[in-house]
């Protein structure tokens, strides 16, 4: 594996890491994996990024695990494969856990890993040429990488259900329709779409992105109403102190874009 398998790119506020063994069809092995963690990490640490994207290099997304990789573990000890599995497994957490959105622009093939990898970022955007796929069973294998929880949870357990046992690949219209995916839009609008989205989320104040983000997905795992709506009054009590809100505040009465700095 070279250290290019992972490419990360800033323009501004936004990042852009991209999956890059395209001769794979960006199927990652667990060399790569540990390096898309990292990078990761990387994004989570640099308070200059607002948004983060993630993407595939030539016509795939991500076909999800390197089965030919895959094939080298046979034989492995069941505690050592495991162990590797565990790490790789937090990637997704990462993703979710991150505080800033995360944006998947899907150019192509999404299958296995690379769907529940999808799946993981907070916002989807495709290209028409994108598929999907919950591919698992078609080897052997079930879902990895947050599917059992992340598919059921977006699309419904009976089409879920339906994706995981046939494995079936479905288009990105569908995609949509299903509730999938955010947006589909032609391949040659994809990143000027992604990219319009992206700066429209890193305009607004960082500080109220980041709380919103994790009380959405706080409010969907662990609370009830009543939870949600003290979580609610905490952490817009947070924001009301905030330099970003007086700024805020001050840009709508002044009528002018605000200029916000995650204060």
């Amino acid at each position: 594996m070279s250290e290019d398998s992972i490419l990360l790119k800033k323009e501004g506020n936004i990042a852009t890491l991209s999956l890059n063994r395209p001769d794979k069809l960006n199927a990652l092995d667990w060399p790569a994996q540990r390096l898309f963690g990292q990078t990761l990490d990387k994004v989570e640490e640099d308070n200059e990024i607002r948004v983060l994207l993630i993407t595939g290099q030539g016509r795939a997304f991500c076909a999800g695990g390197d089965v030919s990789a895959q094939k080298s573990r046979i034989g492995m000890g069941i505690a050592e494969k495991r162990m590797g599995a565990k790490i790789l497994s937090r990637n997704p957490l990462k993703i979710r856990k991150m505080s800033k959105p995360v944006i998947a622009m899907v150019n192509g093939a999404a299958v296995g890993a690379g769907c529940n990898l999808a799946l993981a970022c907070d916002i989807i955007i495709a290209s028409e040429k994108a598929k999907f796929s919950q591919a698992f069973v078609k080897i052997g294998l079930v879902q990895d990488y947050g599917g059992s929880y992340l598919l059921a949870n977006q699309i419904g357990t009976k089409k879920a259900c339906e994706m995981v046992f046939t494995g079936d690949i479905i288009d990105a219209r569908e995609a949509l329709t299903i509730g999938l995916i955010n947006k589909v839009v032609p391949a040659e609008e994809l990143e000027k779409t992604t990219m319009e989205m992206a700066m429209k989320i890193a305009k607004r104040a960082p500080l109220a992105v980041s709380i919103a983000k994790r009380s959405i997905y706080d409010g969907f795992d662990k609370f009830d109403l009543e939870t949600a709506l003290e979580y609610e009054i905490y952490s817009q009590g947070f924001c009301c102190d905030t330099e970003d809100h007086k700024e805020g505040s001050s840009a709508f009465m002044e009528k002018r874009e605000p200029q916000f700095k995650g204060q």
